[in-house]
């Protein structure tokens, strides 16, 4: 069975007449015929029956008609649809981006893209998790793109600089720790810490800080992001180090400068390489890099 015979089939159920049926779709009639035959041949019934110099729909033809009309009208929908979201000015971008993102960068990025080129249509899809959630979504090719940490040994992505984090410490209000402007990793490390999972692309780097200052760190709990964490140091669980986003700045909870701090968080746009997007993807990406290709050999110096 093939398209060509369902549509064969539905156009000659409504006309009811073989040459008439064949003429509208610029085939022969013979062709037609044929094509009908072998149909019914793979159904095993026959779908149509003479009545005068016309014919009509069988009890079975009458059945299969529904699902056929429904296979054409859902194909047509997807037809439609593939079409207008891989336009040249139009479609769905899916982004991928880890929480501390969600807040100011990748809204204003986007604000940003449609106030650029508003002849384009586009709908974007937003979708927050940890570094290891959104890469392994973006291989699925559920996004486009993802905004995350630096993941090694990715030989299949590009990454490219896009924004830098500053780390900062964070302790309950009534903290011993919390009357201070600055806290080496020494002195947090002398209390219960909340790290993030392993899943975390900042989990890395706060690992890196403990084993430069030489420190085994006592973990209480493990979060997956920002606010959670901030949420748990607000009751009094521990302390954390974190990005200073603006989802923490409201809490009720201590920031303190890390003194000598020998790393910053880079964020990276992800790509996958040699991998087909649709026209408005790539249009959104190459304004991505146009944007931050000076940004990025500043951030990586």
């Amino acid at each position: 069975m093939n398209l060509n015979q369902l549509q064969y089939f539905v156009t000659l159920a409504h006309i009811e007449h073989y040459t008439r049926a064949a003429e509208k779709l610029t085939i022969t009639q013979p062709s037609l015929s044929h094509a009908i035959s072998s149909l019914e041949q793979e159904l095993g019934t026959r779908l149509f029956e003479r009545q005068g110099r016309n014919v009509v729909l069988t009890k079975y033809g009458r059945m299969f008609m529904q699902y056929a009309e429904e296979a054409l009208a859902i194909l047509d929908t997807g037809v439609r649809k593939t079409k207008a979201m891989t336009s040249l000015t139009g479609g769905r971008i899916d982004i991928g981006y880890i929480y501390t993102q969600g807040a100011e960068f990748v809204p204003e990025l986007v604000a940003n893209f449609l106030k650029d080129y508003p002849q384009m249509e586009v709908e974007f899809g937003f979708h927050n998790g940890v570094t290891q959630e959104v890469i392994k979504g973006l291989r699925e090719e559920k996004y486009d793109l993802v905004f995350c940490s630096m993941v090694e040994g990715q030989k299949d992505l590009d990454f490219l600089p896009v924004s830098k984090e500053t780390l900062v410490a964070l302790t309950p209000l009534d903290h011993p720790l919390a009357k201070k402007d600055s806290v080496t990793i020494a002195e947090l490390a002398e209390y219960p810490q909340i790290f993030f999972n392993k899943g975390s692309g900042l989990r890395p780097m706060v690992d890196r800080l403990f084993k430069a200052a030489r420190k085994k760190p006592r973990i209480s709990y493990m979060v997956d992001e920002d606010s959670a964490l901030a949420g748990m140091v607000a009751q009094g669980l521990g302390v954390g180090i974190v990005p200073d986003v603006p989802a923490i700045r409201s809490m009720p909870v201590v920031r303190l400068t890390l003194k000598n701090l020998q790393f910053s968080r880079l964020v990276y746009m992800v790509t996958q390489k040699d991998k087909y997007l649709s026209p408005v993807a790539r249009t959104f990406i190459d304004y991505v890099k146009e944007r931050y290709e000076i940004l990025a050999k500043d951030l990586e110096s």
